[in-house]
């Protein structure tokens, strides 16, 4: 067989991304927070943008021009306007981490500041949930201690709020809360989560009733005290690094029957060129050099306006068509929610989905109904009889309901619940039941169970 080497030339077509349209795509996907730090930068770099509220630039000599952006300094704008009451930040309260909250506590103990130190190790080593976790023999070599006081310093961190921190398992968990609680189901619920967890995690209660030679009713009360203590007592800490105060992107309101959009001007802040600059330009005895900068930045602030603009006005064209497609939703409640996808609303708008995926995400809706991420509205799920397609999110709440008002002693199955929502129209498998009640942390039916 014999080979040829030779060259040959093709031509191919690509799509090469302009600098100005990778800035329009990069903007259009930022969140109101992004895109003000976004601006914060760009305005440090470009000395011809400013935002329309603020003083316009006084008259300035070209000699105080060129040695200010010229000069290798560092700069950055103030607002003179800097109204802070409406700081994000000032909406998040100031709290104390669990980590902190123990340290706290510690100082008001009886250990000596060696052992502190151990008891200050050990701290670093609970999680979020509020659980102990550390290598028993590295502790007592670390620092020389013998098992005896390893022990009593974390049975001293366990005394400290919240109930139940410190535990190395579910089981002391439960059980150092119970110590602190002086209730009569206080004391058959210690013997039930002592010896027979695993029963009670699988609500096997009538062999917890046999076992104890105990009435079900004895044990099912029990079980109630149990379940209202706290499985994770460091949670109440770890959520609030969580806390997050939500401006709105895009505000819909009822006026007089009909919907109104406006998307926020301060997530789309206005910003226009320095008109000193623009007349800078117009004057005969300017350095070359300076014009040709100033040109430039000016071509640059041009940009980014109307990148700010576009994104305004397809953020505004998106919620339309999300407002016309979910119209029960606004109107008659959550339970109207359809199905809808990002091909859905691209052709309404007449983009590209990858245009809509990024003009909805991280961005917030306040409407009438409430807070919601954008995201929220495109949901999947399954097309009833009527060829309506029902939203997930609508018959999660359909589950929800079922459950709340079924009879504890008989809880409905998987597939009653597949049944009673097949005569609602709603087709759905058994199966599909179990994977959105396990979304919503619904307990199976045997689980469910009282006596």
């Amino acid at each position: 067989m014999k080979m040829n080497y030779g060259l040959q030339m093709l031509q191919t077509q690509k799509l090469a991304l302009t600098p100005e349209l990778r800035q329009a795509i990069e903007i259009l996907q930022y969140n109101s927070i992004e895109l003000n730090d976004h601006i914060k930068d760009e305005m440090l770099e470009n000395p011809l943008l400013e935002m329309v509220d603020e003083v316009t630039i006084k008259d300035m000599d070209l000699d105080a021009f060129a040695k200010r952006y010229f000069a290798n300094q560092y700069y950055e704008p103030q607002d003179i306007n800097d109204d802070r009451k409406d700081d994000y930040l000032n909406f998040i309260p100031k709290s104390d981490s669990l980590r902190e909250h123990l340290l706290f506590q510690l100082q008001f103990t009886l250990l000596d500041e060696y052992h502190k130190k151990v008891a200050v190790y050990l701290i670093e080593n609970i999680d979020d949930n509020g659980y102990l976790d550390y290598d028993e023999n590295f502790v007592m070599k670390q620092y020389a201690i013998d098992e005896s006081k390893l022990e009593d310093i974390v049975q001293t961190i366990q005394t400290f709020e919240p109930l139940g921190v410190g535990a190395r398992n579910i089981r002391e968990c439960l059980l150092i809360q119970m110590e602190y609680l002086d209730v009569d189901e206080s004391e058959l619920a210690l013997v039930i989560v002592r010896d027979y967890l695993d029963d009670l995690a699988n609500n096997r209660l009538m062999n917890i009733a046999k076992q104890l030679d105990k009435t079900i009713l004895e044990i099912q009360e029990a079980v109630d005290f149990i379940r209202h203590l706290e499985p994770k007592p460091g949670r109440a800490y770890s959520s609030i690094k969580d806390i997050r105060f939500v401006k709105p992107d895009v505000t819909v309101t009822l006026v007089e029957g009909e919907y109104q959009i406006a998307v926020n001007e301060y997530t789309a802040p206005k910003l226009r060129i320095s008109q000193y600059y623009k007349e800078l330009l117009e004057k005969q005895n300017v350095d070359p050099k300076v014009k040709e900068y100033v040109h430039h930045k000016i071509q640059s602030a041009l940009y980014l306006i109307k990148s700010i603009d576009q994104r305004k006005s397809t953020i505004h064209k998106v919620v339309e068509a999300i407002l016309k497609y979910q119209l029960d939703f606004f109107v008659k409640g959550k339970m109207y929610l359809k199905t809808m996808t990002l091909k859905d609303i691209a052709e309404v708008v007449g983009v590209h989905e990858s245009t809509v995926s990024r003009a909805i995400n991280g961005k917030y809706m306040q409407c009438p109904s409430g807070l919601f991420e954008l995201k929220y509205f495109f949901q999947s799920g399954v097309n009833s009889l009527y060829g309506e397609g029902i939203s997930s999110e609508t018959i999660k709440m359909s589950i929800q309901e079922m459950v709340e008002k079924e009879d504890p002693k008989k809880p409905l199955s998987d597939q009653q619940i597949s049944n009673e929502l097949n005569v609602m129209g709603i087709k759905i498998s058994r199966r599909t039941i179990a994977k959105y009640r396990d979304e919503m942390g619904i307990l199976g039916s045997s689980k469910r169970k009282r006596f």
